[in-house]
């Protein structure tokens, strides 16, 4: 039984088949023993602009993805630039550290301690100390772009805009993902990396990008529109729904699913756009221009008129009186750059997961899923708000407040106590906070471990879906996210793990041991027999938990079991489709195979409430 339902699982869902990236092409023997020569002389090499150029070839070797016959030959050649990185640091003169032109760097990312780059041109201007404006560019989607192929282009092209004085950084942004989960988190790793070897203009900083890239740019944009100069999209989805053909799937979208579609929905942010500038483009006849048109009616329905360059008569594509025109504007925006101290703010939001935007702070919701807004101004040196599904909330300004009509005399927290406003912060009992407000793919946005199982347990069916889904979400994470997830047996976790990362715990209560210190502080509860979910009950002999949690242990962190990123299935699609299945918690039918869409196998699911508690 356990091997026929472990079968099933396997497969996978049906429409999960098309490998991405692709299936590499044979390597002859002679070159792959110079290449695995290369990868030993590098392997002992720490620094990250080092060992970017290990990865790059190490796994593409390794995992099949040297793509075609040339790309023998440019594992060749990095391994060589990545000796040439290490003699230069052995001699203590690091030349890429200071160099102009094309460069390639690297950071660890703190997700999953992997190695991840990042592309620069450095204009022969630049000189540290200075401030120098900074562009981000986000590139389009290449089911081919693994590190070996990104690592090189970023040696050879400078890219599609260079503007004068300016550092543009081209994202990897993990593979293909539109920027989203572990890819938006690369953006804020890498400017965080670039802090310190550069300096950066905080005002004036901007993203942009064309395609999938301007897919992320339009989500970047709006979820962060306080941090930029400029935002700049060239085509490129703005919401899930219509753009991915969710409601014309033969699997219609559950309630949570389409509450979760407002997790990345650019147009749902719009009003946030009011904090910084924008200018769009679309070629006239490029069927994606139907997103640049959603946005602009979101934003007109805001009260603001988008600047939208149009490119006539071309498809997918800049045409060159138009990208002038788009250079232009954005080089006019970034001169200006973003007022350091705005007068007035507007802040929309839906999730804790995006909370600030300038001088305000949103420090918990009425309820998430829902819209939440804030207005704010300064008027003679008082702060003047209104809120709409805000039970907290910060300004900078700690001066005399008006708070939805009331008064306060100074202090810069605020919360609600019976539906009106208080001086001072929330208690800090369990709640939803920023960081800590789910759903399930949120663990994954910051440092995580698997935790597995170090017994049998008590339920076949359990043992089935851990032997199955445990190495298929580390397989995803690998191939979707070009980490390597940390695996941890649950009699090694360490008390420093506990406090410092998010623990995917494998398994039921009699299996692992970690789980069972805390299996009765859970909400739900997973007993031998059956799984209580408030006042509804599961048998245990066909049915598994998928949930996130605050650690009991250390409820700054997270708990989630027996489930990695839950949009797994649908990685291969539009990226539009990247979005959340599953909410804060699930129960799942084993006895439905894994072909099927996962909302199909689910029993029950929904949120926990703000207090994180079953609603």
């Amino acid at each position: 039984m356990i091997r026929t339902l472990a079968l099933l699982l396997l497969l996978g869902p049906a429409q999960d088949k098309r490998k991405i990236p692709p299936p590499g092409v044979p390597v002859p023997e002679a070159d792959r023993s110079e290449l695995e020569a290369g990868l030993k002389e590098l392997s002992r090499e720490t620094d990250p602009d080092v060992r970017i150029f290990h990865k790059a070839v190490d796994w593409a070797l390794r995992y099949d993805e040297i793509l075609s016959p040339k790309e023998i030959t440019t594992a060749k050649a990095l391994l060589k630039d990545g000796q040439a990185r290490a003699r230069q640091l052995r001699e203590g003169k690091p030349s890429w550290t200071t160099a102009a032109g094309l460069v390639v760097r690297a950071y660890v990312s703190r997700i999953d301690g992997s190695v991840q780059p990042y592309g620069l041109v450095i204009p022969p201007t630049y000189k540290h100390g200075t401030k120098t404006r900074l562009d981000f560019w986000l590139h389009g989607r290449s089911e081919t772009l693994t590190e070996l192929a990104f690592v090189s282009g970023r040696q050879k092209s400078a890219g599609d805009f260079t503007p004068p004085d300016t550092i543009v950084c081209h994202l990897y942004g993990r593979f293909c993902n539109a920027s989203k989960f572990a890819g938006e988190v690369d953006l804020f790793e890498t400017l965080d990396h670039l802090r310190k070897q550069y300096t950066i203009d905080e005002d004036r900083i901007s993203v942009r990008g064309f395609s999938m890239g301007g897919a992320s740019t339009w989500h970047l944009g709006a979820h962060h529109a306080g941090l930029w100069a400029c935002v700049a999209p060239g085509a490129g989805f703005a919401e899930t729904a219509v753009y991915a053909g969710l409601y014309k799937d033969p699997v219609k979208p559950t309630e949570w699913e389409e509450k979760l579609w407002h997790w990345y929905n650019a147009t749902d942010y719009a009003a946030n756009l009011f904090n910084t500038s924008v200018v769009a483009y679309s070629g006239e006849d490029d069927p994606q221009k139907a997103a640049a048109d959603t946005m602009a009616k979101s934003m007109k329905d805001e009260g603001m008129e988008m600047v939208h360059v149009i490119g006539p008569k071309v498809k997918h594509q800049y045409e060159p009186g138009a990208k002038k025109e788009v250079a232009r504007l954005v080089d006019e925006k970034a001169v200006k750059g973003r007022d350091p101290n705005p007068r007035k703010v507007r802040f929309t939001t839906w999730t804790l997961q995006y909370n600030q935007m300038r001088w305000v702070s949103v420090d918990a919701l009425e309820k998430h899923w829902e819209r939440a807004r804030v207005e704010a101004e300064i008027e003679s040196g008082a702060v003047k708000a209104t809120t709409q599904n805000v039970a907290a909330v910060s300004f900078a300004h700690a001066g005399k407040t008006v708070l939805d009509g009331q008064d306060f005399a100074g202090g810069g927290r605020f919360h609600k106590v019976n539906g009106k406003w208080s001086p001072g912060p929330m208690d800090e009992g369990l709640r939803k906070r920023h960081g800590l407000q789910g759903p399930v793919d949120d663990a994954f946005m910051d440092t995580f471990i698997f935790v597995t199982p170090g017994g049998k347990s008590e339920n076949p069916k359990v043992d089935a879906w851990v032997a199955v889904e445990e190495p298929r979400a580390a397989e995803f994470w690998r191939r979707i996210m070009r980490g390597e997830a940390r695996v941890v047996k649950d009699d090694a976790v360490t008390e420093a793990e506990i406090a410092s990362s998010n623990l995917i715990l494998w398994g039921d209560p009699s299996a692992n041991k970690v789980l069972s210190r805390i299996a009765d502080r859970l909400p739900i509860r997973w007993e031998s027999k059956e799984i209580k979910v408030g006042a509804k009950v599961f048998p245990a002999g066909n049915h598994l938990p998928v949930l996130i949690y605050p650690n009991p242990l250390n409820p700054k962190r997270y708990v989630v079991l027996n489930s990695g990123f839950t949009w797994q299935e649908n990685a291969h699609l539009s990226n539009a489709r990247h979005v959340p299945i599953l909410p804060d918690w699930a129960v799942l039918d084993l006895d439905k195979p894994n072909t099927l869409h996962m909302s199909e196998r689910v029993a029950a699911a929904g949120f926990f409430d703000e207090e994180w508690k079953l609603r």
